[in-house]
């Protein structure tokens, strides 16, 4: 079993199931938010279009109702209207001419308002006045809408559907007369073209089975194309509502003009019909989304790893002591030139070895160990690991920098300087910008810095490699540990006392507690080594004991270190600005 894991457990394995399992992370994250963002806008817009629909329904009922209200209140109020009532009121018998005067009247008023088709006029004993017949108002409709138009008082009372004609709404106003302290002296019965109130346009080619319903101040129905029974519609308070094995979405308006109430019933399977679509395009994209990828990162990872391997191996080698060239490799650019720096490191370092008197040996084996340190395999891996995961995302141009930029890097730690030890600070912060340039194709946004420092301290000399292990460690210590954006602030600055420079390394990080913080000091100044979970723990102790060698007495402060939890870590020291020369 752990034989196959370990065959199996190669790079370009690695690199393959990486890509895979992010691409496959990818698809889901889009995928799920795309069609949680989508299906609840449409859901969204369904409803605010309902919504909209209703509003606008309602007050078109509302301009229609007070059509109707006026024209009934103009036969109502009208003069012969009040005088031939008032007689039927006192008892007294109303002629036929004075009949057919009134009819006249009211056929004008009714010729003048859309949507009437009669006014029936009635005394206040139920006989008919208009049209000229004997019929009683008990035969026409219920003797409970008498009752509710007496107690309106003069209000419309919608009582629905005309028994005699199934085309028109039948709504009763009781008529108070004016000259007898409103007493009752009749009723005004309206028939209106049902049509003239339709209040919703049902296309079922749009929305089938889209129901609407208007019911009374005292929720009793005016209209309604849902044929069966209302009861559970009007008595449903909730915003969804089952009906024949269907969910509905329920859309309520109340008008506070009429008083009626507006119930729009929409079949909620019409909102997820895109949803249904969206998912299967979403699923359908991203299978096939997924095999192209498969297939690009299969051969993406071979040509990567396999020239990786084949330098690694001759590293492993050089490691052991056999300092041999690689053959070159057919691959993209930035592997070859790869290949070309580690070649030409091997190619000077041999020439250096042989060409070395010996009486510079031991400290030719001393400078040996000092950048066998610097460049630690550890240091050598983190670069290429942060080149690996930028190259399936980078173009050649910009991985191409980034090679030039990690071949200087190489170069500044391993090529003895012409002045010995010491660099300026330009160049210092030269080499700190292109391992910052790498460590940004690891960490792309999450990794920032910034330099804080007037050009005239560019030429100050300090010692080789001072100040970039800060910036590792902080860029280890710091944006390594946590899952923000972290930035990495140098600073260099004039001291109070002029003669000296204050160097400061600083990152927003997630910061040392203050136990961890005091065993750090205490290791630093007994020259130990703290274990780290990243890096080897060796860059503040090994700055440390630098700077006392090289400044000795003239050191103006050693390395003081401030750190708070969530807030970031701060590394500075002063040195004196005319430093070179005192090594010791």
């Amino acid at each position: 079993m752990f034989s196959l894991l370990n065959k199996w457990n190669t790079l370009r394995n690695q690199i393959l199931v990486v890509f895979l399992v992010v691409m496959l992370i990818v698809l889901l994250i889009v995928g799920f938010l795309t069609f949680n963002q989508v299906s609840a806008l449409l859901k969204n817009n369904a409803e605010k279009q309902m919504n909209q629909t209703a509003v606008e329904a309602n007050g078109r009922l509302e301009s229609l109702y007070k059509q109707i209200s006026t024209a009934s209140k103009l036969v109502m109020t009208n003069d012969n209207s009040q005088r031939i009532l008032t007689k039927g009121y006192e008892g007294k018998v109303i002629t036929f001419s004075e009949r057919q005067e009134l009819k006249g009247i009211v056929n004008t008023i009714q010729a003048n308002t859309e949507g009437i088709f009669a006014f029936e006029l009635y005394t206040n004993n139920l006989t008919r006045l208009l049209p000229l017949d004997d019929t009683n108002l008990i035969t026409r409709i219920d003797g409970k809408w008498i009752q509710e138009a007496n107690e309106a008082k003069g209000r419309l009372v919608w009582i629905g559907d005309d028994p005699s004609n199934s085309d028109n709404i039948l709504a009763l106003r009781r008529v108070n007369l004016m000259g007898h302290g409103y007493a009752n002296g009749g009723y005004l019965l309206i028939s209106v073209y049902r049509s003239y109130l339709q209040f919703a346009n049902q296309d079922e080619a749009m929305i089938p089975n889209q129901y609407s319903i208007l019911l009374d101040r005292n929720s009793k129905p005016i209209l309604s194309n849902y044929k069966k029974s209302l009861e559970p519609i009007i008595t449903n308070n909730s915003l969804t509502l089952s009906l024949d094995k269907q969910e509905y979405m329920v859309t309520k308006q109340t008008s506070n003009e009429t008083g009626w109430t507006l119930i729009i019933l929409t079949p909620i399977k019409a909102f997820t019909e895109g949803i249904s679509v969206l998912k299967a395009g979403i699923i359908i994209s991203g299978i096939i989304g997924f095999i192209i990828f498969f297939f690009s990162s299969l051969f993406l990872s071979t040509f990567i790893s396999r020239p990786i391997i084949k330098l690694t191996k001759t590293m492993q080698r050089a490691s052991a002591g056999s300092l041999t060239m690689n053959p070159g490799v057919t691959s993209v650019n930035e592997i070859k030139e790869l290949n070309s720096t580690y070649n030409q490191l091997v190619k000077e370092t041999n020439h250096l070895i042989q060409m070395v008197y010996q009486k510079e040996i031991t400290r030719s084996r001393s400078e040996l160990k000092a950048l066998q340190a610097q460049i630690n395999p550890h240091f050598l891996f983190n670069t290429l690991d942060a080149l690996k995961w930028t190259l399936e995302d980078k173009d050649e141009e910009e991985l191409a920098e980034f090679v030039v930029a990690m071949s200087e890097l190489f170069r500044y730690t391993i090529t003895k300087q012409t002045d010995g030890d010491w660099v300026t600070i330009k160049d210092e912060i030269h080499h700190i910008d292109n391992y910052m340039e790498i460590m940004k194709m690891r960490f792309g946004d999450q990794l920032k810095w910034k330099l804080n420092m007037p050009s005239e301290w560019e030429w100050v000399k300090v010692p080789k490699l001072l100040i970039q292990p800060l910036v590792e460690n902080a860029v280890l210590h710091g944006a390594g540990n946590t899952s923000r954006p972290c930035t990495i602030s140098v600073s260099i600055q004039p001291a109070a006392n002029l003669e000296y420079l204050e160097i400061r390394v600083s990152d927003d990080g997630p910061g040392i507690d203050q136990e961890k913080l005091e065993s750090i000091k205490q290791a630093m100044q007994s020259g130990g080594v703290m274990s780290m979970k990243k890096g080897s723990g060796m860059a503040i102790s090994n700055v440390h004991k630098r700077l006392e060698l090289y400044y000795q007495d003239r050191l103006k402060s050693g390395l003081a270190i401030t750190s708070e939890v969530n807030r970031g870590t701060t590394v500075s020291f002063v040195i004196p600005v005319r430093g070179e020369g005192e090594l010791c």
